[in-house]
Formats: structure tokens, C-alpha cells, sequence
């Protein structure tokens, strides 16, 4: 098992920064890669960002390339998911989530593919 705590969200204007953290505790000696997403209201989940268990490999959603970017630090067990430039479309509510089976590959984006959830943290960009 593999206990995901997400922290950092808020409410923050157009153009403003955010850093989510989203700590790890159980079977964090197991490797896995890591992912956002996000779940605006009365949409689905979405894809955001992801990491391989290593670090050497991220991928973005077109929608938040260039803007966002996630990292790990794996002696703290932590991921962090730094937004910048944010624009009220990135409204939602931010979720990180553990891959254990295919903590080496760069593109994993479907929701199925993660084993486990944090409980979400809301993120708010006001125009």
C-alpha cells in the first residue's frame, strides 16, 4: 500500500505560481512513477504530468507544456508539481497518483493505469 498526501493548492490570480507537493508514506522502498491530474467540475479527470521512477523522464499535457513541471525527491518521498503562468482554465481540483507497474515508462496517462490516489487538493486561478 502506498499513501499519497497531496498539500500546496489555493486560490491564486492569472498568472501566478503554485507548487503542489504530494508526500508518499508505506511502500515507498518499492519503485514507482508518478503522476497529476486534475478534475475541474463536471469533467473528467485529466492527465497533467508524470515522472518516472528515476526522475530522467517527465511528460505534460499540451495543455500545461511549458508552464508546469514536476519533479521528485526521492529520499523525502516527494513529488512536487510547480505551476506557473496559471490561467483560470487550471482550475481543479489537483490529484497525484502511484504507478507501480510501469515505473520506467515515460507516457502513461490513463486514470486505470495508477494504483493509488491522494485525496486531491483544489487549486483556484481567478481572472
Amino acid at each position: 500500500q502506498v499513501q499519497l498526501v497531496e498539500s500546496g493548492g489555493g486560490l491564486v490570480q492569472a498568472g501566478g505560481s503554485l507548487r503542489l507537493s504530494c508526500a508518499a508514506s508505506g511502500r515507498t522502498f518499492s519503485p514507482y512513477a508518478m503522476g497529476w491530474f486534475r478534475q475541474a467540475p463536471g469533467k473528467e479527470r485529466a492527465f497533467v504530468a508524470r515522472i518516472t521512477w528515476s526522475g530522467g523522464s517527465t511528460y505534460y499535457a499540451d495543455s500545461v507544456k511549458g508552464r508546469f513541471t514536476i519533479s521528485r525527491d526521492n529520499a523525502k518521498n516527494t513529488v512536487y508539481l510547480q505551476m506557473n503562468s496559471l490561467k483560470p482554465e487550471d482550475t481543479a481540483v489537483y490529484y497525484c497518483a502511484a504507478d507501480t507497474k510501469n515505473f520506467r515508462t515515460q507516457v502513461v496517462v490513463t486514470t486505470t493505469s495508477y494504483d493509488y490516489w491522494g485525496q486531491g487538493t483544489q487549486v483556484t486561478v481567478s481572472s
